[in-house]
């Protein structure tokens, strides 16, 4: 199977690596394609007309363009890691660096690797799987339908480590015909290792993106974990007990329930989609020595930890050169920009994903710094109405703190959040923004590290 269609283009680290290797090939990120004959099946789905469909109409079109790219059960043991590995390492231009990253995604380190010129390289990718007759609302019936495709793909793969991850509060459209297989490396792979021999001097650095996020999770075999629910609008109380925000949610979609019946957990792992699975760091350790490079852990907490450093990092870096550092640029889950980001002049801020606690921490943000003059938001929707979104009055608020301009980017407001559209809209209108500048040089490594190693949000572990 060819790896790149074992892969959701839908998914976090898919997303980051579109965006980042486009902008070292010099390139803009159009959001979901280029035209007609480069849509992804989401996109095309929903620039054939879904986006004017009736609601139940639109979900179902948006469900289904995600199913289309899932891998047919049957086929899950002919994935192989390494072919995975050469696809993401594919990427990118072979060139030498001055530092490369590997390990945890992250929005705001995409902001960081593209200032720097430099490639990154996921430790998780998401392997979207079909399946039948499980409701979005049975975790239990997920799990026992696909156990068996698990351990088929990790009977092949000695290398990785499953984390089978169910969200029917975030991803509840999108598992409704298919589970996802979130998949970590817990040994570098060869063609990862290929590529950063070939990409990185002696001298250079070799930074790991260690997020610390856990979660809870069953152990359903060696290396196969399940968890249930994720980082989000939803607490892990209440995907464990429920509550009334639950209850409410379950009747509005006729769920026949008052809260989820899961797996137990016994105990917490990193967590599936932005946790750092800490056995790489002994091959990254054994390679930096070999090669003469200096390994650096970058180590947080959570993923928006980072976002307002590499806001600030930004901001101090646009001074410098001579610019105002006033727009400010909030991007949401895997909808990035790196290349109009600083060809505008803007500072991103990026957001895990558009919930209540997100809106917080930006909220939080613009609390601690100068203001902006302008403040620009791209939301992503995923159609539901799930625990924890932030509604559009919520959106306008932090809008309100721009003192000359705070716009929606691409965002539909009375369409949000079924505005699908939105995802190609928000693209079109980065690029007419009116005042430009010239794409600046990279930003010297001893300057950004110098920077983030003094920062109480990040340990920063240098050796």
């Amino acid at each position: 199977m060819r790896p790149g269609k074992a892969v959701a283009s839908f998914d976090s680290a898919t997303g980051m690596l579109r965006a980042l290797s486009r902008f070292l090939h010099d390139k803009d990120v159009p959001l979901l394609g280029q035209g007609p004959a480069a849509l992804e099946p989401v996109a095309a789905a929903l620039l054939g007309g879904a986006g004017r469909l009736p609601r139940k109409a639109k979900e179902r079109a948006y469900a289904v363009s995600g199913w289309a790219e899932a891998v047919p059960m049957r086929r899950v043991p002919e994935i192989r890691s390494e072919e995975l590995a050469g696809w993401v390492t594919g990427h990118y231009p072979r060139r030498p660096y001055p530092v490369a990253f590997v390990g945890s995604s992250n929005g705001a380190l995409v902001h960081l690797a593209a200032a720097l010129r430099a490639p990154w390289l996921p430790q998780t990718l998401l392997l979207p799987v079909r399946r039948r007759g499980v409701r979005p609302d049975d975790p239990r019936g997920d799990l026992r339908v696909t156990q068996g495709a698990g351990r088929a793909l990790l009977d092949a793969n000695p290398d990785l480590v499953l984390h089978h991850m169910h969200d029917a509060n975030q991803d509840r459209l999108m598992i409704a015909g298919m589970t996802y297989f979130r998949v970590k490396w817990r040994r570098l792979a060869e063609a990862y290792r290929r590529f950063l021999e070939e990409s990185l001097p002696p001298g250079a650095t070799l930074v790991v993106v260690d997020c610390g996020l856990r979660w809870p999770a069953t152990e359903v075999g060696p290396r196969h974990l399940f968890q249930h629910g994720a980082l989000g609008g939803a607490t892990r109380e209440e995907y464990e007990h429920g509550g009334p925000r639950v209850a409410g949610y379950l009747a509005r979609y006729g769920a026949g329930r008052s809260a989820w019946d899961y797996p137990e957990a016994d105990g917490e792992h990193p967590e599936a989609e932005w946790g750092f699975q800490p056995e790489l760091l002994g091959d990254l350790t054994e390679l930096a020595e070999r090669n003469r490079w200096q390994l650096v852990r970058m180590r947080f907490g959570e993923p928006e930890d980072l976002s307002p450093v590499v806001a600030d990092l930004y901001r101090s870096w646009y001074r410098t050169r001579g610019l105002p550092g006033d727009r400010l640029l909030v991007e949401c889950f895997l909808l990035l920009e790196p290349w109009w980001t600083l060809r505008s002049g803007s500072v991103p801020y990026w957001m895990v994903f558009n919930t209540d606690q997100s809106h917080a921490h930006a909220m939080s943000y613009l609390d601690d710094v100068d203001p902006f003059d302008e403040i620009r938001l791209i939301l992503f929707s995923h159609g539901v109405d799930s625990v924890g979104l932030a509604g559009i009055d919520d959106w306008r608020a932090l809008l309100a703190r721009g003192r000359k301009l705070g716009v929606f980017t691409g965002v539909d407001t009375d369409a949000y959040p079924r505005d699908f559209a939105g995802l190609v809209r928000a693209h079109r209108e980065l690029a007419r923004i009116r005042t430009t500048y010239p794409m600046p040089l990279p930003l010297e490594w001893p300057v950004a590290e110098e920077f983030l190693a003094k920062r109480e949000e990040l340990e920063w572990h240098a050796g």
